[in-house]
């Protein structure tokens, strides 16, 4: 099914237009006359780059200018094959550069095998062109003609040919080396059909090899999706690709899709260029998620996906904020929607996760996924509100990791929280866990001042949207065996959930403490007993009301004495809930409400820290709180 999908979406996209072609960056051209001289010099156009060229990170790389060249086979080892008219300088001229470097001899062997390829176009065909270059390639290896070939030239960039007349036209986009070169590719193919081809039904012979894809993260070279490189892969007494019979139309096709999807800027066919509208998702280093649409009528929705999960404003517009507030979105689309998430390992590229639903499907699931996350916030960047455009995944990602290092997140976690994004399932419960370790670990670097204390808050806002949305989700699909109330977006006077009422204790106690002793100081309560009071709030909690009481009192003669007064009534009213005939504070919490104690600490700083005209919003909005939540009446 993958293939199948991945075949039609090459077809649509018009990748199929040039299927004996690829397109290459050509850095250098040499330019032939008409006698096979060399008209230097060698030309660098590696500054001549499309204009719509996207990179993630820094600056446009420039390499040279797209052009679709004669599809180039893969190498391994020393005897690989020359290319056909576009190869690097090793195989154009036998000239060994940088590391790698090898004999006289290779190289000699290499230039004549790029030579002979040349040859027998030419001889074939007779197009003046071919046979200029050929004419020139026995002068330069005879030693009659000298290329000087520039000093920064490197060892993988490609060279091509223009025969002088043409001026502005490469040597392989001649009508006849065009023709002669797509005649050969089909001659490669025997009339002896054997196997039925997996993606298009047609009989085939002998399966070739699935060609390479490049841009895998997590892999250093081109690698494949479809492979049999170990006896343990193959079965039934099939060898290598026969497992997978798969024609070479097909195969092109799929990986042409693949390599146009894990292209920041794929260069349109019709227009090399430009580029093709971004269809990935970069996760980590090693995995990405794809994703297009069956048809050009969800192209809209793909065009701003990205967008989307990378929390993007100026990429989503208008249909971004519709979906952000949870609004039903104009996009009823049924046509099919596929996602799939690949990793480079060993040689090879893995299917970490595939499904395929419909455009409108998508739209409404990251509508409840966006609404899930939404929290409110105890950090902000310039021109950020607590109603502004959610946390991007990248960041949610940091959040599960120590010092924000998201490379740290198994692969198949990430691709989990994509499924869940798109596909509106549950998120995978060993999320919670990870919060409330990394919570455990981080929440005193949020006091410091700087760019530290600010990445760290904002960390720990992301770990209380995760968090928030893993727990209310799972609370809707185990409405039975769940025993919390699901968390709101602020702070929630009326949730009795133990965890959440412990958190938001120990955030009152905290600020106590800082009342009482000023803001400097160098450990607060919860630097010390946040963990501790998270898993085993017994054992905690007596101690530190005991402290609380010494803070109360000398505080009150201070310039804070009206705060105090409010923070001593909230706590007394939370604290109450653990009276002794109640069974007092519980001897130790499960995951779950050590998830609600992170949310619960999370939001009460957030509602202590809140200003004169928020805390009367809020108030209006929760005029059933108990009455030591309502601060303005107490004045």
């Amino acid at each position: 099914m993958i293939l199948q999908a991945l075949y039609k979406f090459a077809q649509r996209e018009g990748l199929d237009a040039f299927l004996d072609f690829e397109p290459k960056r050509i850095s250098w051209i040499v330019c032939v006359g008409a006698d096979g001289s060399f008209i230097p010099p060698v030309r660098d156009v590696r500054q001549d780059t499309r204009p719509l060229e996207r990179r993630s990170k820094g600056k446009p790389k420039m390499g040279g200018v797209f052009k679709f060249v004669p599809r180039q086979a893969e190498r391994a080892g020393t005897k690989a094959p020359a290319c056909f008219f576009v190869d690097n300088v090793k195989y154009v001229f036998g000239r060994p550069i940088g590391e790698g470097a090898f004999s006289e001899e290779e190289g000699r062997e290499k230039s004549d095998w790029f030579r002979q390829r040349v040859q027998e176009c030419a001889d074939a065909t007779g197009d003046e062109g071919a046979l200029a270059v050929a004419k020139l390639l026995h002068g330069v290896a005879a030693g009659g003609i000298s290329v000087a070939l520039p000093g920064d030239c490197k060892s993988n960039e490609q060279f091509a040919f223009v025969f002088a007349p043409d001026v502005d036209m490469f040597v392989h986009e001649r009508p006849a080396v065009r023709q002669y070169w797509m005649q050969l590719r089909r001659g490669q193919e025997t009339d002896q059909p054997i196997y039925q081809c997996l993606v298009t039904g047609e009989p085939i012979s002998t399966p070739p090899l699935f060609p390479f894809i490049d841009k895998v993260p997590g892999a250093p070279k081109s690698i494949s999706l479809v492979a049999f490189n170990k006896p343990a892969f193959e079965s039934y007494g099939w060898a290598g690709n026969e497992n997978a019979p798969v024609s070479r139309r097909a195969a092109e096709l799929c990986s042409n899709a693949l390599n146009r999807l894990l292209d920041p800027a794929y260069p349109d066919p019709a227009n090399p260029e430009q580029a093709l509208p971004e269809r990935h998702l970069r996760l980590s280093a090693d995995t990405a998620v794809c994703y297009w649409a069956a048809d050009g009528g969800g192209d809209a929705f793909c065009d701003v996906l990205g967008g989307l999960l990378q929390a993007n404003p100026e990429r989503v517009a208008e249909l971004y904020r519709s979906i952000w507030r949870g609004r039903r979105i104009g996009i009823e689309d049924q046509t099919a929607f596929y996602a799939l998430t690949l990793t480079g390992q060993q040689g090879r590229a893995i299917v970490r996760d595939w499904f395929e639903t419909t455009v409108a499907n998508v739209s409404r699931n990251l509508a409840a996924y966006f609404g899930d996350l939404d929290v409110v916030r105890n950090a902000h960047s310039k021109g950020e509100t607590d109603d502004g455009f959610p946390l991007p995944m990248g960041l949610l990602l940091e959040s599960l990791a120590p010092q924000g290092d998201r490379e740290q997140i198994p692969a198949p976690l990430i691709s989990q929280v994509v499924r869940t994004a798109l596909q509106g399932t549950q998120f995978p419960f060993s999320l919670v866990e990870r919060c409330v370790q990394r919570a455990r670990a981080e929440t005193g670097l949020g006091n410091q001042k700087g760019l530290k204390g600010f990445s760290a808050r904002r960390r720990a806002d992301a770990r209380a949207a995760l968090l928030k949305a893993v727990l209310n989700r799972r609370k809707r699909f185990h409405r039975e065996t769940t025993r919390y109330k699901e968390v709101q977006r602020s702070m929630d006077p009326l949730n009795t959930s133990e965890g959440y009422l412990l958190g938001g204790l120990i955030a009152v106690l905290e600020c106590v403490q800082q009342a009482a002793l000023g803001k400097d100081v160098k450990a607060t309560i919860v630097d010390r007993y946040f963990s501790g009071a998270s898993a085993t709030p017994k054992v905690v909690f007596v101690r530190l009301l005991k402290n609380a009481r010494h803070h109360i009192s000398k505080a009150r003669d201070g310039d804070q004495a009206g705060r105090v007064f409010r923070l001593e009534k909230l706590i007394d009213t939370l604290a109450d809930r653990f009276d002794p005939k109640r069974n007092g504070f519980p001897a130790h919490l499960d995951l779950e409400q050590q998830g609600l104690f992170v949310l619960g600490y999370h939001q009460m700083r957030h509602w202590l820290g809140m200003g004169k005209e928020a805390r009367a919003r809020w108030e209006t909005d929760h005029r059933d709180a108990p009455p030591a939540y309502l601060w303005s009446k107490q004045s």
